[in-house]
């Protein structure tokens, strides 16, 4: 099994980042570019990969008392993950992302997956600082 973590803090309230992160009709907004989330029946739903141009059956779990999103894949089992958002004072938050692959095949690698995760938490930040902007004034 490898797992991979990252964080970002967020100049918002926890409530609005998780808001932000836990609406299913703007994961494209925030997710890496080539993956694409179909709610189906929740806690079902799809995920395509451009990168294989495949469907895969996925679980997706939002938990707005603890803050915390939980995903992974059904039938396969090949990877699951967490994204937890916590108040760190001054209205700020910090966002934690975490993915473990339990099967090599599905890990794309060391580089691949932080610049991902990064590249996730950034777009995720751009998208709540837009509806805490756009809020205010």
């Amino acid at each position: 099994m490898t797992e991979y973590e990252r964080s970002r803090t967020m100049p918002a309230l926890p409530e609005h980042v998780f808001d932000q992160a836990a609406n299913v009709g703007q994961f494209d907004n925030w997710l890496p570019e080539e993956l694409h989330v179909r709610p189906g029946r929740l806690p079902s739903v799809t995920v395509h990969e451009d990168r294989t141009d495949q469907d895969t059956s996925a679980l997706l779990r939002a938990e707005k008392d603890q803050m915390r999103i939980e995903w992974g894949t059904r039938e396969q089992g090949g990877y699951a993950g967490w994204l937890q958002v916590a108040g760190i004072g001054s209205g700020a938050s910090e966002v934690t992302v975490h993915l473990s692959f339990f099967d090599e095949t599905h890990d794309p690698g060391d580089q691949p997956v932080n610049d991902a995760l990064d590249r996730s938490l950034e777009r995720l930040e751009d998208q709540v600082r837009l509806r805490v902007d756009n809020a205010a004034g």
